[in-house]
C-alpha cells in the first residue's frame, strides 16, 4: 500500500440504488425516506455516505505497515469520545516536543490524530474541545480532502408507509394482545446519484496518501455489502466513475506537470456530464413514468480516448483495477 500523499486530483460519481427499503430516514419527518419537496426526487445525505464508509473501514481495516504509517481507527463511531482522542493526540505531542510552542504542539497533536484516525484525515472534523492546546487552535479544524454531496434520485420516489405486526409484545401489561403493530417506510425502488471531490492541496495537511484512496474507493464499492438490514432493503453500487487528473506536460516538464495534476485539468461539471444516466428504450416503449429497476435505466459512458479531456485519465472502478480510460495523446 502507498504512503505517497496523494497528488492528483480526483472527481468521481456514484451511482447506486435501493429497493424496498429506506436509504436515508429523516428523524424529524418520523424517519419517512427524505424527499426534495419541490421535485418528489429522493435524497441522501453525505453525512449518510461517510457513515457507510466509516463503517466499512471499522470492519475491515487494512493492515497497518509500520508505526509511522497511517492508522486505520475510526475518530467518529458509536460510543467514541472525541475529547478522549484529542488528549491522547496532544499528550503523544507533549512528549515528542516537550520544549515546543503551543502552536507546535497543536500542529503535532492534529498530525498524531490525522495519521491515527481514517475517517479525520480524509473527511476532516473539529477537534477543538476541551482546554487543551488544540483549543482555539488553528490546526483544531481539519478540512478533509474527501467531501461527497448529497446523493439524489434520478426520478421522483414515492414513499410507503407498511403497517407490520408482531405476534409478541414488548410489557407484561400487554399480555393479553395477540399482536402489537407497527410500521416501517420504504422507497419501491430509486436510483441515486452522489457526487465526490477529492483535494491534493487539503491531503497534504492531513497526510491522505495514495492507499488511502484505494481504501476509500474499495469502501464506497462494498460498504452496501455489509450494511444488510430489514429497513435498508437491497442497495446495491452500480458505478463508480473516477476522473482522475494527470497533467497535459510531458514527462520533461514534471513541476509544470505536477502543477496541473494538483489543480486539475478539466472542469469537474464537465466530466460529469458525460456519464449519461436516462430512462432505458424498453421502458420509453413501454411509457414508464418512473424505473421499477436498474433495467428501465440505461447507463453510457460517453467519453473515449479521442475525446476525453487531455490530462485526464478516467477509472471505471466498478469494472475492475484494470478498467481505465486514457485520453488519447496528440
Amino acid at each position: 500500500m502507498s504512503n505517497n500523499i496523494l497528488t492528483n486530483r480526483h472527481d468521481f460519481l456514484l451511482l447506486f440504488e435501493v429497493t424496498n427499503g429506506n436509504p436515508n430516514g429523516d428523524p424529524d419527518a418520523g424517519n419517512m425516506p427524505r424527499i426534495d419537496p419541490n421535485s418528489n426526487r429522493g435524497l441522501v445525505t453525505d453525512v449518510c455516505l461517510k457513515r457507510k464508509v466509516r463503517n466499512f473501514i471499522e470492519l475491515f481495516q487494512p493492515i497497518r505497515e509500520s508505526v509511522t504509517s497511517n492508522g486505520y481507527n475510526i475518530l467518529i463511531k458509536q460510543g467514541a469520545v472525541i475529547e478522549t482522542e484529542q488528549k491522547k493526540g496532544e499528550l503523544a505531542a507533549a512528549e515528542a516536543q516537550p520544549r515546543g510552542s503551543d502552536n507546535q504542539k497543536a500542529e503535532a497533536a492534529k498530525d498524531w490524530l490525522c495519521r491515527e484516525f481514517f475517517d479525520l484525515r480524509t473527511f476532516g472534523g473539529v477537534i477543538s474541545t476541551g482546554d487543551g492546546v488544540l483549543k482555539g487552535s488553528a490546526f483544531g479544524q481539519v478540512r478533509g480532502p474527501v467531501q461527497f454531496t448529497f446523493g439524489q434520485s434520478l426520478h421522483p420516489i414515492t414513499p410507503l408507509e407498511v403497517t407490520i405486526t408482531r405476534c409478541a409484545v414488548t410489557k407484561e401489561d400487554d399480555a393479553k394482545k395477540e399482536r402489537t403493530m407497527g410500521n416501517k417506510h420504504i422507497v419501491p425502488y430509486g436510483l441515486y446519484i452522489a457526487k465526490g471531490y477529492i483535494s491534493p492541496a487539503f491531503a497534504e495537511k492531513t497526510g491522505f496518501t495514495n492507499g488511502d484512496l484505494e481504501v476509500l474507493f474499495e469502501a464506497l464499492l462494498s460498504m452496501f455489502e455489509h450494511d444488510r438490514s430489514a429497513a435498508r432493503g437491497e442497495m446495491i453500487v452500480r458505478g463508480l466513475f473516477d476522473f482522475e487528473h494527470v497533467g497535459t506536460q510531458h514527462p520533461n516538464n514534471a513541476e509544470q506537470n505536477k502543477r496541473e495534476a494538483k489543480l486539475g485539468c478539466a472542469h469537474a461539471h464537465k466530466l460529469f456530464e458525460g456519464i449519461k444516466v436516462e430512462l432505458s428504450e424498453p421502458a420509453q416503449v413501454a411509457g414508464k413514468t418512473f424505473p421499477e429497476s436498474f433495467a428501465d435505466y440505461s447507463v453510457e459512458n460517453t467519453w473515449t480516448a479521442e475525446n476525453l479531456p487531455k490530462g485526464v485519465r478516467l477509472h471505471l472502478r466498478h469494472e475492475g483495477p484494470e478498467a481505465i480510460l486514457s485520453a488519447k495523446q496528440a
